[in-house]
């Protein structure tokens, strides 16, 4: 039977679509997350708060929307005095680690604004051999920033290299690196062998965690963090061949479905758009760029994908097999969920950016619990990564501070309550009025709102799930906007209070 202080094992991916999983895509092959849907509960209406990195990972540590805890966009930090599960846990007793991809902090370090995660500092392996913690309330970190073969690779990931023997790793991260310009450009094939990339990194350096905290016979709160299947799109074999390009099928752009929306996403079709009007501050505007991608090149990118995919399965099911041999899968809650989503092709659009579909805003997301999720069960009930921190809390039979704005979804996991929201908020604050978002979602309906701009979008999600027909500007909808409107504005109302003091709010 369940202990009465079950340990939790968070594992992320990064920029997971929310049908990138074999129980949606018959095509791809994950029977580790398959198996881990069939032995527990998988939420088909999940959300993040915000489709970019840094402000979806500071909400799920802190339970607060991201203008609250102060990371509203890439380029931001999340203030080190927010309080964060990692800390609460910390003080109950348990073993907090994180594992993996952070990006809690920039790139760029500066007077104004200080970076451990900095350019600056990521191969700088003499300061992460001093540094594993504390970290945002974890007691041990091991962490790396970069995707694919950027050239900031480093931090404890580099250091696991150097002790594994393999000094010439650097050259194998390259992509971007001012003083290699003439570099080889890799595409889709990655030469470094499976064994030394660091998704088998994050899932060994995970399995070792848990391993010392069982050892010592302490629960734990493990956040194993993988960084794919974010782009570039590039993985070791088997993985990069793994799909046929013939055999996916990317998104698309149906004539029309761009009538009534905002400016930028038909710029987005253009050639070469020029967005510098929507330029206010140093930070980008992500996905402002041109969004054409012919059909072949949209096919091998999803192929390659689905193998980063397929990867980080095989290594999520190589901690799944440990937490059975160690003997603690009947004490341990597991989540598997992604901090944002993706397009592959889908409205015309790729990657992410400033665009609220499903594609971007929708998560995987399933939760084992032995003895308390129902196996088995598909469930439509609301989550949000806000979410996480308050239920991990209420789960553990620990109280959730009246600080924290997400829910506690506890009932909803173990089967005993339909469900403990009845909408979902994301927001995106690029710039402080060109580019700022805020989106409601209900059991139906979704709207989104744009900073000083008449624009907006409303989709009906039963009768147009694939968001084709926007029907904000609609005379005979005018009655359904309204009202969304003012179920919106009364959940803006209710999550005011909370705001964090400390925190110069977004």
């Amino acid at each position: 039977m369940p202990g009465a202080r079950p340990n939790i094992l968070l594992i992320t991916t990064d920029q997971q679509h929310h049908g990138a999983l074999g129980v949606h895509d018959p095509v791809l092959r994950t029977p580790a997350l398959d198996r881990l849907a069939a032995e527990g509960t998988l939420f088909d209406r999940a959300y993040c708060p915000n489709p970019t990195c840094t402000p979806s990972r500071a909400s799920i540590v802190t339970g607060l929307y991201p203008s609250t805890h102060g990371a509203w966009s890439l380029g931001t930090k999340l203030a080190e005095d927010v309080p964060t599960v990692g800390e609460l846990f910390s003080a109950a007793g348990y073993s907090t680690t994180l594992i993996g991809k952070a990006h809690f902090q920039p790139l760029n370090s500066s007077p104004e604004q200080t970076s451990i995660e900095t350019r600056d500092l990521i191969r700088d392996l003499d300061y992460w051999r001093k540094f594993d913690g504390p970290f945002y309330g974890f007691d041990h970190v091991e962490l790396a920033r970069g995707h694919g073969d950027e050239y900031f690779a480093g931090m404890h990931y580099g250091i696991w290299l150097d002790d594994n023997g393999v000094p010439d790793w650097r050259d194998y991260f390259t992509r971007g690196d001012p003083e290699r310009p003439d570099a080889p450009k890799r595409q889709y094939v990655w030469d470094l062998p499976a064994e030394h990339h660091y998704t088998t990194w994050t899932a060994e350096r995970s399995i070792a965690a848990i391993e010392k905290s069982v050892n010592d016979d302490q629960p734990f709160l493990c956040w194993a963090s993988f960084h794919d299947p974010h782009p570039p799109y590039l993985v070791p074999e088997p993985w990069a061949t793994m799909y046929d390009p013939a055999e996916v099928t990317p998104g698309r752009l149906v004539p029309g479905e761009l009538d009534g929306m905002p400016i930028w996403h038909q710029m987005t079709q253009q050639g070469h758009p020029d967005f510098s009007p929507w330029l206010e501050s140093g930070y980008a505007n992500h996905g402002f760029a041109s969004q054409v991608v012919d059909e072949p090149t949209l096919r091998k990118s999803m192929a390659v994908y689905y193998g980063m995919v397929s990867f980080i399965d095989q290594q999520v099911g190589r901690i799944l097999d440990r937490l059975d041999r160690l003997g603690v899968a009947d004490d341990t809650i597991v989540v598997f969920t992604t901090d944002h989503g993706h397009l592959l092709g889908q409205h015309g659009l790729t990657a992410k950016g400033a665009f609220h579909y499903e594609d971007l805003l929708r998560i995987p997301f399933i939760v084992r619990w032995p003895g308390q999720t129902p196996a088995g069960r598909r469930s439509d009930a609301l989550q949000s990564l806000v979410d996480l921190a308050p239920t991990f809390l209420g789960a553990t039979g620990q109280p959730v501070p009246g600080l924290m704005q997400g829910v506690d979804q506890t009932a909803v996991w173990r089967g005993d309550a339909d469900r403990a929201r009845d909408h979902v908020i994301a927001e995106n604050r690029h710039q402080p009025t060109a580019v700022h978002l805020r989106t409601y979602i209900d059991d139906r309906h979704k709207m989104t709102v744009y900073r000083d701009k008449p624009w907006g979008e409303l989709f009906d999600l039963q009768a147009d799930p694939d968001e084709r027909r926007n029907l904000f500007a609609s005379p005979e909808h005018a009655a359904l906007r309204s009202a969304l409107m003012h179920r919106f504005l009364n959940a803006e109302m209710v999550r005011e209070p909370t705001r964090f003091s400390r925190i110069a709010n977004a």
